[in-house]
């Protein structure tokens, strides 16, 4: 990966703004949104419904490091890595939270006090875009979601969306919906990362 080969050859930080593997970035500003709305993100259960790709990683390892339980509901064969799972599992253990993967979308919704999702075909993965939508038909983040979630449960999206794929229209532009002012705080949570590697480098 050259994001990776760069940062191996660099005397400077490099900011992975997204890999194939992890959307570090992203899940800053994620938890900024989610410490914006309902306080402390310790112990809030965090559903993410979808590919297991670079987003469901970031999301397990970054909001287990919050305290998040982070759930992940992906059909079979597109969970996140195992050993990001694992590693996830090691962070929860002293931070309180926990990481959990399954293919039940309803079992995994259940009480979730956030709910998120992503595309089903992710940048280079146009040629699969068919295959996919078939296999992540049931992934779908609609109302049914929302039905079994928390009462005041928020919706999140790293954006951009595809309507009537990933997520219903209702939801995404429903009163549960967050996802402007996620999209807001990628400025937000990036500018304070900036800062923050000028003042520590």
């Amino acid at each position: 990966d050259r994001v990776e080969a760069l940062a191996a050859s660099a005397d400077v930080p490099v900011v992975n703004a997204l890999t194939d593997l992890a959307h570090p970035c992203q899940v800053l500003a994620d938890l900024m949104t989610i410490r914006e709305h309902k306080g402390d993100p310790a112990g809030l259960t965090l559903t993410y419904v979808g590919d297991g790709n670079n987003v469901a990683h970031s999301l397990l390892l970054g909001g287990v490091q919050a305290g998040l339980h982070v759930r992940i509901a992906a059909p079979n064969g597109y969970e996140p890595r195992g050993e990001i799972v694992k590693r996830a599992s090691e962070i929860g253990e002293t931070t309180g939270g926990s990481a959990s993967v399954t293919n039940d979308v309803g079992v995994a919704c259940a009480g979730a006090d956030v709910l998120y999702t992503d595309v089903w075909t992710s940048m280079g993965q146009e040629a699969e875009a068919v295959a996919r939508r078939n296999t992540f038909a049931p992934y779908i983040v609609d109302e049914r979601c929302l039905d079994v979630a928390a009462p005041g449960v928020m919706v999140l999206h790293c954006l951009p969306a595809h309507r009537g794929e990933e997520i219903a229209a209702s939801v995404i532009d429903g009163p549960h919906s967050f996802v402007f002012d996620q999209a807001e705080n990628r400025l937000h949570a990036q500018k304070a990362l900036l800062a923050f590697l000028l003042e520590h480098s």
